[in-house]
């Protein structure tokens, strides 16, 4: 995670939205399901693949918008970080509804096992959050102007936490626009800070709970092992080296950080 001990004070939580409906129902600007998912574990899409100028709709499958339960995150810390793949980050904001489907994810220890985590010399202010329940979001400012958002993972206490680095627009493309005007299509959410500024993500999110609120990670569409890559890590100084960021293999919305991926599943583990 980069950003020094030094990071200004999260701002306040604007006026929060009441609870999301986990169902869309008969919401007309709800996306519209397919009859079932797509087996290659890629998105089916509207429109044409190759176009430059629009991001093209992507359909919904049954139960993509279930919310993940706790025990999601009560795993090994890079099996979590390779199952948020494909997952649905849905923020319901006041001006409208978008989400994005994540395609690149980045894991960080707890205290005394990682030095490029947050948590490595123990809770400070902070890093608070990233000790408390799984399941929620840490949120931070880094370098004077950008927020990042992770999730909390593991049991609490041991203050593991997955970096989400970027994702693919999939519903509410125009809400995403109008945060970041000068974005080119692709780079909507492609790169951590991208990602928070597309969905509207700031510090009035740090320690939300993301199976209810405003902000949700959701089911999604898992993405086939074969498809996941693994590289060192982006941005840190410490432990770089460690293969610890995962990314979808060949996914245009991937943050253009190096080193290139790793064979699909090699060096995965410590």
């Amino acid at each position: 995670m980069s950003g020094g001990p030094d990071a200004p004070t999260p701002e306040p939580h604007p006026p929060a939205p009441g609870p999301p409906d986990r169902d869309p129902g008969p919401d007309p600007d709800a996306p519209t399901p397919e009859p079932r998912p797509p087996e290659s574990g890629a998105p089916a899409r509207e429109g044409s693949p190759g176009s430059t100028s629009e991001v093209a709709a992507v359909h919904i499958p049954p139960g993509a918008l279930a919310p993940l339960a706790t025990e999601f995150y009560l795993r090994p810390l890079l099996e979590v970080t390779a199952d948020l793949l494909g997952r649905l980050l849905v923020h319901r904001a006041p001006e409208g509804v978008s989400a994005v489907r994540l395609v690149e994810t980045e894991a960080y220890d707890g205290p005394g096992l990682d030095p490029a985590s947050h948590a490595h010399r123990g809770p400070t202010a902070r890093n608070a959050v990233m000790f408390g329940p799984p399941g929620h979001l840490y949120v931070y400012f880094t370098y004077g102007m950008h927020w990042c958002a992770n999730v909390v993972c593991g049991p609490e206490g041991t203050a593991q936490a997955v970096l989400l680095r970027a994702g693919e627009p999939v519903y509410g493309v125009e809400q995403m626009r109008a945060r970041r005007p000068a974005s080119r299509p692709r780079d909507l959410a492609r790169g951590p800070a991208r990602l928070c500024q597309a969905l509207g993500l700031a510090g009035w999110a740090n320690g939300i709970p993301l199976d209810t609120g405003p902000v949700q990670l959701c089911a999604g569409w898992p993405v086939p092992a074969d498809q996941v890559g693994w590289t060192g890590r982006v941005g840190v100084t410490a432990a770089a080296d460690r293969p610890w960021r995962a990314l979808v293999i060949g996914n245009p919305h991937v943050s253009p950080g190096r080193p290139r991926p790793r064979v699909p599943g090699g060096a995965s583990r410590r």
